[in-house]
């Protein structure tokens, strides 16, 4: 059944052994810098039940009401839904948030397709990823994603190095699987469970790999330590940096101290034909709730621009305009391909209805490899008052309070305060640390640009033009343009 908000607080006040800033974590749920966090994604369970969004929010089926977001997806409403449902999560929070939990849960319907796979090793791994599934729609945790390891020199194989720089198997008991390395982890210090993958297929010349494994981690386990960065909550007032204070999720490198994972939670084991599987499917269904995260981020640049522009009348000048209407095509891109992988959805090998991957995939590529291009032109339209205004504090000291009240009000509609906001939220959004962050996370969230493209190429059918093109020339019909099957 879905929890509450404190019900999932109380889930996280536990042994877990966290660190940041050097120093042992007491209570995750209220420490400054998970605190932010900790309280949005109470906030959406909270949702959950409250009258106005409990029907967006949740479904009912055979008497139990569960998260729309962890909901498998059999039909295009089911998408649709989702997508209503994560526009009422950021409307409500009033900004973009992205390790919540919808956006991970998709990564195991990826592993349901390969069930036929993973009989190949051993069927109670099939049976283990079916349970997890049912678990997630059923117990409502906060689901999180672990890919990428240290790595170490990637011009070596893993044996051939500190064999820890990838997580591995160190040995197999009755209760289960020890595992020994490191991965980071957006969110991990205030989750519930994690699905815990390879990042790269570097098996060496093994056949059945001690690093191919792939399992559900319960994220309070004896021997996990969880060693985060230093957050951006708290460096600055909140009046001045209004997301890095609301919005910072904070990265965790997970230490993996001979941890025990038991048989049940084992998903895969040294078995690599599972493990590529994963690494070319991961993103089947996930990637549909981060680029949806890509458009409200569009809507907040055009908000902030426009906002900017029209103060001084300068959204009437054609130059102007046509900066604003790259930013509306950026946005309205993203948009079509969500809207239309959703109404030209396929059904997985599971029978499950996946946005078309093409139209996926492309769009998820536009929206990564497009983002800082217009960043830089919504900050071109806010202008160089988003890195030169002061701070909250002068325009509320009554000794400097009346000079910005004169030089930063501009009409009855556009005072002072007003003013100040707006340009604090911009800079904040577009030109702060947190809005770096934000960008160079796109390349860890979503995978690398190169990777983006590979999966343009997997599933982008090749056939069509090649037939069309086949016919046009009058080509023979020896011609067949070799193997472009998906």
């Amino acid at each position: 059944m879905i929890r509450t908000s404190e019900q999932y607080r109380d889930s996280i006040r536990d042994s877990r052994e966290v660190y940041i800033n050097g120093e042992r974590v007491r209570d995750v749920a209220s420490h400054p810098q998970f605190k932010p966090l900790v309280d949005i994604r109470a906030r959406i369970y909270d949702l959950q039940h409250e009258e106005a969004t409990r029907d967006i929010m949740t479904y009912t089926e055979n008497g139990e009401t569960s998260a729309t977001g962890c909901k498998l997806p059999y039909t295009r409403e089911d998408w649709l839904a989702k997508r209503r449902a994560t526009d009422t999560v950021l409307d409500h929070v009033k900004g973009v948030v992205t390790r919540v939990g919808d956006e991970t849960v998709g990564e195991m319907w990826s592993l349901y397709d390969g069930t036929d796979v993973l009989n190949e090793v051993d069927p109670r791994f099939a049976v283990n990823i079916e349970r997890h599934i049912h678990d997630a729609v059923h117990g409502d945790p906060f689901h999180v994603s672990a890919n990428t390891d240290p790595k170490g020199d990637r011009s070596k194989a893993p044996q051939d190095q500190d064999p820890d720089m990838l997580l591995h198997a160190v040995k197999e008991t009755d209760e289960g699987i020890v595992v020994r390395g490191a991965k980071y982890e957006t969110a991990a210090a205030y989750a519930n469970q994690a699905f815990t993958k390879p990042t790269i297929a570097n098996w060496g010349s093994e056949e059945l790999s001690d690093y191919a494994l792939g399992f559900i981690c319960d994220l309070n386990s004896p021997r996990l330590k969880f060693i985060c960065r230093t957050g951006f909550a708290g460096r600055a007032p909140v009046e001045d940096y209004p997301l890095a204070n609301r919005f910072d999720e904070v990265d965790t490198l997970v230490i993996f101290d001979d941890v025990l994972i038991p048989w049940e939670n084992v998903l895969f084991y040294r078995h690599t034909r599972a493990a590529a599987f994963i690494r070319s499917t991961l993103h089947r269904y996930s990637a549909f709730a981060f680029v949806q995260r890509n458009l409200k981020l569009a809507d907040m640049m055009i908000g902030v621009a426009l906002f900017n522009a029209r103060q001084t009348g300068l959204d009437k000048q054609q130059a102007v305009q046509e900066k604003l209407s790259q930013l509306a095509c950026y946005r309205e891109n993203i948009n079509a391909h969500l809207t239309a992988s959703i109404a030209l959805g396929e059904k997985s090998p599971s029978g499950l209805m996946m946005p078309n991957q093409s139209l996926l995939f492309t769009g998820r590529y536009l929206a990564c490899s497009q983002l800082h291009h217009m960043m830089h032109i919504a900050r071109e339209l806010c202008g160089g008052q988003i890195c030169v205004t002061p701070d909250a504090a002068a325009f509320q000291a009554s000794e400097t309070k009346p000079w910005m009240d004169k030089y930063y009000s501009i009409n009855e509609e556009w005072v002072a305060d007003d003013r100040r906001r707006l340009l604090a939220l911009a800079r904040d959004l577009l030109n702060s640390d947190y809005a770096g962050h934000r960008l160079t996370f796109q390349l860890f969230a979503q995978s690398p640009p190169f990777a983006h493209l590979a999966a343009v190429y997997r599933n982008f059918d090749w056939d069509g033009p090649l037939a069309f093109v086949k016919d046009a020339a009058g080509l023979s019909e020896k011609v067949t343009g070799g193997n472009t099957k998906r």
